[in-house]
């Protein structure tokens, strides 16, 4: 698959470069960062260039889609569709995403991921959208609610990362589904 480029009112989404691996190693030293995603910690400068490169290979190959947001250039986080899977009925895929400390609060993640979450559905043809989380990460849920994402419940101990294992909150979003924001338990 081609690497696209999506634009929204405040932010460029772009495949991630060797220019940006100085920037993606200082904003995974924020502990936040690997406390609520799969990143690597510690994060070394080796792991975002493999990130990068990886990157690279997941967009060739159409199994993931990995954007860095941009602000004014400025990298701010990361984006992406994941575990891409075609389906004769509509594909599925699950829609990750970190900003830095700076970012958090602004809206950026909810306006990069209804960019992504309308390119994959228009563009893969993708019939649903997942969304996953540590279970506790609010932030990351009151996004995910904010687009619309249904509670669809716990995952005990599903999430592994270098911790272990942990459990997860698990959320889906439809391609007819109308995005309007509906109660979740955990909020």
């Amino acid at each position: 698959m081609e690497k696209v480029t999506l634009e929204t009112g405040r932010l460029v989404l772009s495949a991630p470069t060797d220019d940006d691996i100085d920037a993606i190693t200082a904003a995974c030293q924020d502990p936040e960062i690997p406390r609520w995603t799969t990143v690597p910690s510690p994060y070394s400068r080796q792991d975002a260039a493999d990130f990068v490169r990886l990157v690279d290979e997941w967009w060739a190959d159409g199994s993931q889609t990995i954007w860095a947001l941009r602000v004014d250039g400025t990298l701010i986080g990361t984006i992406g569709l994941h575990h891409i899977a075609d389906h004769p009925t509509g594909g599925h895929a699950e829609l990750g995403f970190w900003v830095t400390a700076e970012a958090r609060g602004t809206g950026y993640a909810v306006e990069a991921s209804r960019a992504v979450i309308d390119w994959g559905f228009a563009e893969l043809g993708l019939a649903r959208i997942s969304w996953r989380a540590v279970a506790g990460n609010v932030p990351s849920a009151r996004a995910a609610r904010a687009l619309g994402f249904r509670y669809e419940g716990l995952q005990r101990r599903a999430l592994t990362s270098s911790r272990g294992r942990d459990d997860g909150w698990v959320a889906g979003l439809l391609a007819i589904d109308d995005r309007t924001p509906a109660e979740w338990p955990v909020l």
